[in-house]
């Protein structure tokens, strides 16, 4: 009996004092990320790869660039720095035990170290991580003003372009020097102004937009200055503006710096002037200036022949330049007829179809009346 007592007891002895042979030793890492600068690098991901086994350990800095972690299993480890999905740095054959393992990233110290060992002189290093900082700095001002944009744009299609300036706004303050975010500003100053029911604050949002435009037009010019072979988008899109400023111009009641603008647009790019001549007409037209809107359709007409709004809109300006005879009988104005019935033949159906005839027929012109209609064979000969 005293044998077996003693026997149990030294089975619980050795329970409690043997280690459970699936328990594997683990231990702590921890350590500070900091960038070029110095500054924390702040939700970055720490991963930590066991290269024996291929087990992942996925890690997050705090606010003060920190990341710590219990539980690492033994083994060895390559620890790679990452952020916004791109690795900043890496650290192979890191060895992890029971004691704690501290690994720091300081990429200004890891920089000069790889420029050592690559034979680069101090001046040398330096221009190397004044590029690096400049880089980073511009990825994530890019991700700010992106998303300045995207929550502008969200404003704007829910009709809320007070917001949508508000965003465009700061996004200006956080960068000066983007041509396209001042448009956008402009864009959306522009929308709103029309909102207003203030004519002061309505006055006031078309000057606004006029700034905002003639500096995206200021930064985009320099850009181009700057470039010595100049792409016919980056061309384009300066005309875009120009056209835009022209159309806040007309709305602020600068009629002249409005003719400026539209026919600048013209010029920088032809394959649109069509459009930008058009819209100088309509300016024109809506400030009484027969004349002036007649040359403006003409010249849309010459860029597009088949711009049949510009033919329409310049038969409605050499209306009112019709005369009358003794009798009394209205004498049209040289080329009236024609412009309306070219309209009609371009667009027999068109917005202005119904309008175009009536004109002509008030006029006693001739209205055709084929257009739009299939022409009948002819009648086949009797034998």
């Amino acid at each position: 009996m005293r044998q077996r007592f003693v026997v149990a007891i030294l089975i619980v002895l050795m329970a409690l004092t043997s280690v459970p042979a699936f328990a594997q030793a683990s231990g702590t890492v921890r350590g500070v990320c900091k960038d070029l600068d110095g500054k924390p690098i702040t939700g970055a991901g720490v991963e930590w790869l066991n290269t024996d086994n291929g087990r992942k350990y996925e890690l997050k800095t705090n606010n003060k660039g920190e990341y710590f972690s219990l539980g690492i299993a033994s083994g060895k480890y390559k620890v790679t720095l990452s952020k916004d999905g791109k690795e900043l740095f890496h650290f192979n054959g890191l060895s992890v035990g029971t004691d704690e393992v501290v690994q720091d990233f300081d990429l200004k110290k890891e920089t000069a170290a790889a420029a050592l060992q690559q034979g680069m002189t101090p001046e040398q290093l330096k221009q190397q991580q004044e590029q690096q900082a400049k880089a980073a700095k511009e990825v994530n001002t890019v991700k700010a003003l992106n998303e300045k944009l995207a929550a502008a744009k969200q404003a704007s299609d829910a009709g809320d372009f007070d917001a949508a300036v508000a965003q465009m706004t700061e996004a200006s303050q956080m960068d000066p020097n983007r041509d396209l975010i001042w448009a956008k500003l402009g864009e959306y100053q522009l929308a709103s102004a029309g909102k207003q029911t203030d004519s002061t604050e309505k006055t006031k949002r078309y000057g606004e937009a006029v700034d905002d435009y003639q500096k995206a037009i200021d930064l985009k010019q320099k850009a181009l200055d700057a470039t010595p072979q100049k792409t016919p988008d980056a061309t384009k899109l300066l005309a875009q503006y120009y056209n835009n400023m022209g159309q806040a111009d007309s709305k602020a009641g600068k009629t002249d710096d409005a003719v400026k603008a539209y026919t600048q647009a013209a010029q920088l790019d032809p394959s649109g002037a069509a459009q930008y001549y058009f819209n100088l007409g309509a300016i024109m037209t809506n400030s009484n200036k027969v004349d002036e809107a007649i040359a403006a359709f003409d010249k849309a007409i010459a860029a597009d022949p088949t711009k049949a709004d510009a033919y329409y809109w310049k038969g409605v300006n050499l209306i009112s330049k019709a005369t009358t005879d003794k009798d009394g009988k209205v004498i049209p104005a040289p080329g009236t007829e024609e412009a309306l019935n070219k309209y009609l033949e371009l667009q027999p159906t068109g917005t202005y179809a119904e309008g175009a005839k009536g004109l002509l027929q008030s006029l006693g012109g001739t209205v055709e009346t084929s257009y739009g209609k299939q022409k009948k064979p002819p009648a086949k000969k009797q034998q």
